[in-house]
């Protein structure tokens, strides 16, 4: 197993770190481990930094709003993978449940097409069990 490297971190980022292990349902220093495994330190920095800032700290937005916005933004780009899963979870644990999820992805394919969409209710599906 790899060792995170140690670095300063701002508030920001310190707050992102600690919505990723929300997101991802596990402790900070574990999401901080894997997404450095996954991505390297310097993006995994990065992407703490962007994730303490207002799109996901607002005040406007709950964390059932933020994971519709991801799902879709993903669906939208063909991702399908463990990126889609995470945001799946995060989303049937802020109240979505199987059929709004098919709902979502049923509204989407009006806009995205079918191609990716079905692929995305695959994941929904796998991601199920």
């Amino acid at each position: 197993m790899a060792t995170v490297p140690a670095y300063e971190t701002s508030s920001r980022a310190t707050a992102g770190r600690e919505l990723y292990a929300r997101n991802f349902d596990i402790p900070p220093a574990e999401a901080q481990r894997i997404m450095t495994e996954r991505v390297g330190a310097q993006f995994t920095r990065e992407a703490f930094e962007a994730a303490g800032g207002p799109g996901w700290q607002g005040q406007n937005l709950t964390d059932r709003d933020r994971s519709i916005a991801v799902i879709t933004a993903l669906v939208a780009q063909n991702v399908t993978d463990q990126r889609l899963t995470t945001y799946l979870s995060l989303a049937r644990r802020t109240g979505l449940n199987e059929e709004a999820l098919t709902e979502l992805l049923v509204l989407l394919t009006a806009y995205l097409g079918q191609p990716y969409t079905s692929l995305a209710m695959e994941a929904v599906r796998r991601s199920a069990d």
